[in-house]
């Protein structure tokens, strides 16, 4: 069972406080969590786009596959331009990956676990779906809930919230009521619209009311929930609250779904085509962006096959 102070590091995490987890002072090296911890604030900097600052938390000389797979992970992030540098990442993951399963592999089951979810995270990131599934273990009995917290995320980035829904159900046999376990129903209330939104809704507010903890990510997906269900201003309030919280500079979830307002709502059109050119140059693989790259190169495509008829000379 975690110590207190190990709960609290993983329900920041969970819960996407990343700026209060960075800012955390780690616990003695000889202590128990010492490591758990490292493992989460590095963490914490590579959701923050900071993989410079993951690196330098890790210990060069580190032995711990879980240390060795974050630090594997932040050289792919960092090196995601360049090919050569991102795929000798990838082979660090994959050599951590088989290194786990050896049968005298000397790592704990949290280790393996990490490992794992980490690996999987970037072999998705790089657009191998197939491959990070498999790593996460989808489809079997696995008893990591963070896998399949990534599985169901990746199974609804390819529309198949079918196969998102089994997963979740496989875990809900022993997972119980697990922080992460509802944060997963509510990931997939969002993606199928299921009960109006209200499970979803229900979980951030929840979760928002916690006093110790400050979270806009938590802000930005209650805001998310509020724009399906046609709550336009608390939308809002939500999102320019995320980013406050955020310094002013809000991170490509909350900034897409400030353009999706603007777009819905009675603001100009300049407003959310000034929005979304902001999302466009500053976060380009965001899905909304290249959604609608796609869509208009295909508009444009068919629009170019388009003849247009000669008018009928009158009889």
């Amino acid at each position: 069972m975690d110590s207190p102070d190990l709960y609290l590091v993983k329900q920041q995490f969970t819960l996407g406080a990343y700026k209060s987890l960075v800012d955390l002072t780690l616990p003695d090296p000889d202590s128990p969590d010492y490591t758990p911890t490292l493992v989460y604030q590095a963490r914490a900097h590579l959701a923050l786009d900071s993989p410079s600052a993951a690196l330098a938390l890790i210990p060069a000389d580190s032995e711990n596959v879980a240390l060795k797979a974050v630090a594997s992970l932040a050289r792919f992030i960092t090196a995601e331009a360049d090919e050569a540098g991102r795929d000798a990442a990838l082979e660090e993951l994959r050599d951590l990956s088989v290194e786990i399963e050896g049968d005298d592999a000397e790592a704990g089951e949290w280790e393996k676990g990490t490992v794992r979810v980490l690996a999987g995270t970037a072999f998705a990131r790089a657009g191998e779906v197939e491959e990070a599934l498999e790593t996460l273990g989808a489809g079997t009995d696995t008893r990591n809930l963070e896998a399949v917290a990534y599985t169901v995320q990746i199974y609804l980035s390819i529309n198949r919230p079918d196969l998102a829904r089994k997963e979740f159900e496989r875990a809900k046999r022993w997972a119980e009521d697990d922080l992460l376990l509802q944060q997963i129903e509510a990931a997939l209330g969002l993606a199928t619209g299921r009960d109006a939104y209200a499970d979803a809704h229900a979980f951030y507010t929840e979760q928002l009311a916690n006093p110790s903890l400050s979270s806009p990510r938590l802000l930005t997906a209650r805001g998310v929930a509020r724009l399906l269900r046609g709550e336009l201003g608390a939308a809002r309030s939500d999102l320019e609250e995320a980013q406050a919280q955020m310094g002013g500079r809000p991170d490509a979830e909350t900034l897409g779904a400030q353009a999706v307002a603007a777009g819905l709502g009675q603001a100009k059109a300049a407003d959310a085509g000034q929005l979304f050119s902001q999302l466009e140059s500053e976060h380009p693989a965001f899905p909304l962006v290249t959604d609608l790259q796609r869509k208009a190169a295909l508009f444009d495509e068919l629009a170019a096959r388009y003849v247009v008829p000669e008018v009928a000379a009158a009889a």
